[in-house]
């Protein structure tokens, strides 16, 4: 991509660039074309995936970014390995008087119905002494992972240790290390499963198990607090401009109403004005009268001034 640069290192674009930047009134597509101008990639830039993309593709809408893949964004930081218990480790811990987790080996075996292998009780000692999660939540992460798999693979079946660690990681990087916090997470994942389903529906999607960029995708849109018309709406445009669904299409658009407060239909209806409805008979639209024309173009100063505040406020 070509750096517009003026002596002394000042950014410059043109007018028609400032025009469709202005065009897709949205924060994080002005500030992703800043980061491509200054630094022709996305080295350096810390956002998540779907935050990316959505920038990326309301870019692309206006020939503002090249179509082929940009250099991926720098991985977060890494978590620190956890320790590699030895036999020894695990023994020490069994005996442990003191400890819960003797304790706790005897009720995961119960829930999980067999005898955990020394590869599964390093496992959960992860889950004890590393991530440092009560007792009390295992037992409860336990339970979530049992019903997870039943509902997915029928009745009886038991998750294995190694899924319960990952889901415990999981967890544990979202803060949810006491009964209170845990309780409230597997009312929300419970609610969230059924919301999956319903958004399927929404997107005239059969239904079908998830991947994890989908279920990220939908627990965002509702974290947002969007209606199922809203949903909906939104699906429909993306179907319209794409020719089928993309979910990076989507959440960009979800993105921007939610940065302009918008959701509901209704709402969206009443305040968005990109993209604009196709006119019944493909005429061209009647005159702005100047006034308007005037207004308009204050809007449009005062949303670009806004865009390049939180512009330079990000680079700080």
């Amino acid at each position: 991509m070509a750096q517009g640069f003026l002596p002394g290192q000042v950014l410059a674009m043109t007018a028609q660039t400032a025009d469709r930047l202005i065009k897709l009134d949205s924060g994080d597509a002005a500030l992703l074309y800043l980061q491509l101008l200054r630094h022709d990639g996305v080295t350096g830039l810390r956002w998540p995936e779907d935050r990316l993309q959505g920038a990326l593709e309301q870019l692309r809408s206006q020939g503002l970014a090249p179509s082929q893949p940009l250099t991926a964004p720098e991985p977060p930081v890494q978590e620190a390995p956890p320790p590699e218990y030895s036999t020894e480790d695990i023994t020490q811990a069994l005996a442990d008087g003191a400890s819960t987790f003797p304790v706790l080996v005897g009720e995961v075996e119960r829930r999980l119905g067999k005898r955990l292998s020394v590869s599964d009780l390093k496992s959960l000692y992860t889950l004890y002494d590393h991530l440092a999660l009560p007792a009390e939540v295992i037992l409860m992460l336990v339970g979530w992972c049992g019903e997870e798999t039943e509902r997915k693979y029928g009745s009886g079946r038991r998750p294995f240790l190694s899924q319960i660690k990952r889901e415990g990681f999981a967890w544990a990087r979202r803060g949810v290390d006491t009964m209170e916090r845990a309780e409230e997470h597997v009312k929300k994942l419970t609610r969230l499963r059924g919301r999956e389903t319903e958004v399927l529906r929404l997107l005239d999607i059969s239904p079908r198990p998830l991947v994890e960029r989908e279920k990220t995708y939908i627990a965002a849109w509702d974290d947002m607090g969007f209606d199922n018309d809203a949903l909906r709406l939104a699906y429909e445009r993306t179907v319209l401009k794409k020719q089928s669904m993309d979910w990076g299409y989507m959440n960009g658009i979800l993105r921007r109403w939610h940065e302009k407060g918008l959701h509901t239909a209704a709402a969206v209806q009443a305040g968005d004005r990109d993209p604009r409805p196709i006119q019944a008979g493909g005429g061209p639209r009647p005159p702005v009268p100047p006034a308007a024309q005037g207004q308009r173009g204050r809007e449009d100063l005062e949303r670009m001034r806004r865009l390049m505040e939180q512009m330079k406020q990000e680079e700080e």
